[in-house]
């Protein structure tokens, strides 16, 4: 997916970059506020002790309810592009 070119791969970055932070900054989310929020997530977790490993299963289904969707697409993209190339 990353392959190729560094320098094609380093402009999809750019590319890729400029868009997320046009919409996260429409969504009024700016590298400071982002921050900040990481380090009350990160406080917060540590607060919690072992509090996290008692809801460790519901983590695991809220987060793969958003992961695993994004691998499938992604494994899909990966496999037509794969497709297309062999094909030529």
């Amino acid at each position: 997916m990353f392959g190729g070119n560094p320098l094609a791969v380093l402009i999809r970055l750019v590319l890729i970059s400029i868009v997320v932070g046009i919409i996260l900054s429409a969504l009024g989310i700016t590298p400071q506020n982002l921050f900040y929020h990481l380090d009350i997530l990160a406080r917060r977790l540590y607060d919690l002790g072992f509090g996290v490993f008692d809801n460790l299963i519901g983590y695991l289904v809220l987060g793969a309810i958003v992961v695993v969707p994004i691998w499938l697409v992604a494994r899909i993209f990966g496999a037509l592009g794969k497709d297309k190339s062999s094909s030529d």
